[in-house]
């Protein structure tokens, strides 16, 4: 009995050994260079967003890749053991991931609490959350949208992404061996998975929401597709498995489907914008296929993909890609802080951020990474007993130690100093002005409205000409004493001052119009305003919509919209096909020295004003250039001068063009 059983082991083994050595594990270099496309996206993305508008679709990529190999690693394990070591499993992910997640937030909470104090709000349940990575679900309650790159970016918004792997890496080895077990053929999972692919797919798709994309753009369900296709591929498209020698027709045929998804994946980085409604109703699962299909072509081994993308430079980068994506966005954001004319040197500025970024991933991976990845935490106790009998530290180890208590330390002080809600809540200057200029505006629209009735049935457009041919003595005499104080006060003409009395206008846009909206409703009481706060250019062909429904846009529409981010050449035509030939557009250029966007914004202004005859930009940028006193403490809010010489540039503009 005992003999027969010894021979079923010794039986097993053998396979086991037999099936190791005919399908040896194989570390496929292109994968680095995949990771390489990835993190060059999101960097870029993140650097310079007019440049790359679909750069964030370097995550899904991220997702698939780690998808296909953690399961292509369950499933070798598997087949050569007929068991999954879970404790084993885990203490890798544990190795590879933690270390640098734990340093870069004690890093960055201690930077903040010592130089950035305004984002401690949250800073307890932001760290916590990331520790347990169920980070993505805390942001869709108390983040902020991925997107809106200009209201106080939090350093770490990116870690959305490492939760939700790190919820996949502690589920989906139990969920790999309930599989295995029940379904047992491959291809029936495979079908499986793919089904449940579509249902994720699906629920982004029915969940999406124009006006907050936070549920589907953080959640765990919305996003788990990318990583079921890299997860459902390995089941079919086993690493091990694949044969070196194909015909050549397969060859050219795995050539041509991974070059031509490379170059897919390319151009839906430059194309894909992440506020587009496509992008959520199947445009990201069509990137996320397109992304396996390029995984699938670069781990066989007959296709010359692989070797594509292998150069030492892939190599060096795709092996440190979860550290630069890890340390990326506090680097920025810092950088950023500190530095006020990143928008008139983009580049320079986007080329020092990426040294510093890479300086800093390379200490961490060489200090902590490495070292903690290969370090035995078995000994750990041990390690800790004999220090403590006899201390000794080397220059390395004293200063990692050093640092890591001081970094402790200030991380705990700055938990301690979280502010309170009242105390989070409450606003600063700039804030209170804006909340008050908008319930003001709201307040004012109803009146503007009937004003802008009576302009129309009073022929505003003649009494303008006329006002605009008076002599400036006879223009003056006609003024009310209100109107002579709008005259001095906004170094107006008389002339000008009538003009605006008589004129219709709807004014779109972000939080610079809602801050200059009291001035301008003061010199034009015609303007209706509509605008928000983060305010993007895809919001506004549906708010022209809704007001042209009710009848509500006037004659002359001002834009007041780049401040938050990027413009594209289709975006601004569909903004002006929106508004129609029939109108008059005013659309001011952007003062956002603090972001790279500003000069790709401004350039897109004037290259719509010179394509349609009823756009006149109106050069904010270029009159406020170098004028820092006329801006709140960002640089980019016009204070009430400012809002003196915006109004008055606005007014003068409008004037103009309707007085031609």
């Amino acid at each position: 009995m005992n003999e027969n059983l010894q021979g079923v082991n010794m039986s097993r083994t053998m396979r086991r050994m037999n099936r190791h050595k005919m399908h040896p594990r194989r570390y496929i270099t292109g994968f680095d260079g995949i990771r390489t496309l990835a993190v060059l996206g999101v960097i870029i993305y993140h650097l310079m967003p007019a440049s790359l508008q679909g750069g964030y679709l370097g995550v899904p990529i991220f997702f698939v890749v780690s998808g296909y190999l953690i399961t292509d690693i369950l499933l070798q394990e598997w087949e050569t053991h007929d068991y999954i070591h879970l404790w084993n499993f885990y203490g890798r992910r544990l190795r590879r991931l933690y270390p640098a997640l734990v340093a870069m937030l004690l890093a960055t909470t201690a930077y903040i609490t010592l130089f950035q104090r305004s984002l401690l709000t949250n800073i307890r349940a932001t760290v916590m959350t990331n520790l347990a990575y169920v980070y993505n679900w805390f942001e869709i309650g108390h983040g902020q949208s991925y997107f809106d790159r200009f209201n106080g970016e939090s350093p770490f918004t990116h870690l959305w992404s490492l939760s939700i792997e790190g919820q996949y890496y502690l589920f989906w080895p139990l969920v790999v061996i309930f599989l295995l077990l029940v379904f047992k053929k491959r291809s029936r999972i495979f079908v499986i998975m793919m089904v449940a692919a579509l249902a994720s797919a699906l629920a982004m798709a029915l969940l999406y929401d124009p006006a907050n994309t936070n549920r589907v753009y953080y959640g765990t369900d919305t996003r788990m597709f990318a990583i079921l296709i890299g997860s459902g591929l390995a089941f079919i498209w086993p690493s091990r498995e694949l044969p070196q020698d194909v015909n050549m027709g397969n060859q050219i045929t795995l050539d041509v489907l991974g070059g031509g998804s490379l170059i897919a994946l390319i151009i839906m980085f430059f194309q894909m914008s992440g506020q587009s409604a496509f992008t959520y109703r199947g445009g990201m699962l069509i990137f996320t296929i397109l992304s396996g299909i390029l995984v699938a072509t670069v781990a066989h081994p007959a296709s010359h993909m692989n070797r594509l993308l292998t150069n030492p430079v892939f190599t060096y980068i795709g092996q440190r890609s979860y550290g630069i994506y890890l340390y990326q966005f506090p680097v920025m954001i810092f950088y950023e802080t500190k530095v006020h004319n990143i928008g008139n040197h983009p580049l320079v500025n986007s080329l020092i951020e990426v040294a510093l970024i890479l300086l800093v991933t390379e200490l961490s991976y060489r200090f902590i990474e490495n070292p903690m990845r290969h370090y035995d935490y078995g000994q750990l106790f041990t390690d800790i007993r004999d220090f403590f009998r006899a201390p000794h530290f080397n220059r390395v180890t004293g200063t990692m130690a050093s640092l890591a208590t001081v970094l402790f330390v200030i991380t705990a002080v700055g938990f301690v100093q979280q502010p309170s809600k009242a105390a989070s809540n409450k606003k600063t200057t700039l804030q209170t002005t804006i909340d008050k200029n908008t319930q003001a505006a709201k307040k004012k629209n109803a009146a503007a409205l009937k004003r802008q009735k009576a302009a129309a049935q009073a022929s505003a457009a003649s009494q303008q000409v006329a006002a605009d041919k008076m002599k400036t003595k006879q223009a003056y005499d006609k003024l009310t004493d209100p109107q002579k104080k709008v005259a001095s006060d906004y170094g107006l003409k008389p002339q000008v001052v009538l003009a605006m009395n008589n004129t219709a206008l709807t004014a779109v846009g972000d939080s610079v119009l809602l801050d200059v909206s009291a001035d301008l409703q003061q010199v034009i009481p015609g303007t209706t305003v509509q605008g928000k706060v983060g305010r993007q250019v895809t919001d506004v062909p549906g708010i022209i919509a809704a007001l042209k429904s009710q009848g509500q846009l006037a004659h002359n529409v001002l834009v007041n919209i780049g401040t938050n981010g990027t413009v594209t050449g289709p975006q601004a035509d569909q903004v002006v096909q929106a508004i129609g030939s029939d109108h008059q557009i005013f659309w001011v250029t952007a003062h956002v020295p603090t972001q790279s966007w500003q000069n790709q914004v401004n350039n897109q202004i004037n290259a719509t004003g010179k394509k349609y005859a009823n756009v006149h930009v109106i050069d904010w940028y270029g009159e406020a250039l170098n004028q820092s006193t006329w801006f709140a403490s960002d640089n980019v809010h016009p204070n009430a001068t400012g809002n003196r010489y915006l109004t008055a540039l606005i007014a003068n503009q409008i004037a103009k063009v309707n007085n031609n």
